[in-house]
């Protein structure tokens, strides 16, 4: 069995955050989804699990951090384009999200970033592996 990555977001609105996740390309698996949280999958191997702050707060033992005043985490994905970078972008500016830095090339890579509506930080990126300098 592959790695699976499992990125666990506390949400104000599960309903809000659910429609906000499948704009920008996340599938609902219902099997791991109810009243207090939701399972939405990008590939076989990448899950973000969206749980209300009760749920969230079951498994911590800290408080829930605001994430629209302070930073702990960005979560990067890559896509196989600069044309899905953008996609992704614009779907989650449509879906409500807010783009949180200047897009960025790096000549190799091209990089865009999005906050979610709960704060949380994401960034997508293309890479060409061909394009690195060589040293």
């Amino acid at each position: 069995m592959a790695t699976k990555i499992f990125i666990n977001l506390p949400v104000a609105d599960l309903q809000k955050a659910m429609s906000f996740y499948t704009a920008i390309g996340f599938t609902n698996n219902p099997q791991f989804t109810d009243a207090t949280a939701a399972c939405m999958v990008l590939t076989e191997e990448i899950y973000v699990m969206l749980l209300t702050h009760n749920k969230f707060s079951e498994f911590i033992n800290k408080e829930i951090g605001n994430a629209f005043e302070k930073a702990s985490v960005i979560n990067s994905l890559s896509v196989e384009s600069v044309d899905e970078v953008n996609e992704m972008i614009n779907n989650a500016l449509k879906a409500g999200g807010k783009e949180t830095a200047e897009p960025k090339d790096y000549g190799f890579m091209q990089q865009r970033s999005f906050e979610d509506l709960d704060g949380h930080l994401w960034e997508v990126l293309y890479m060409d592996l061909a394009k690195i300098p060589q040293q």
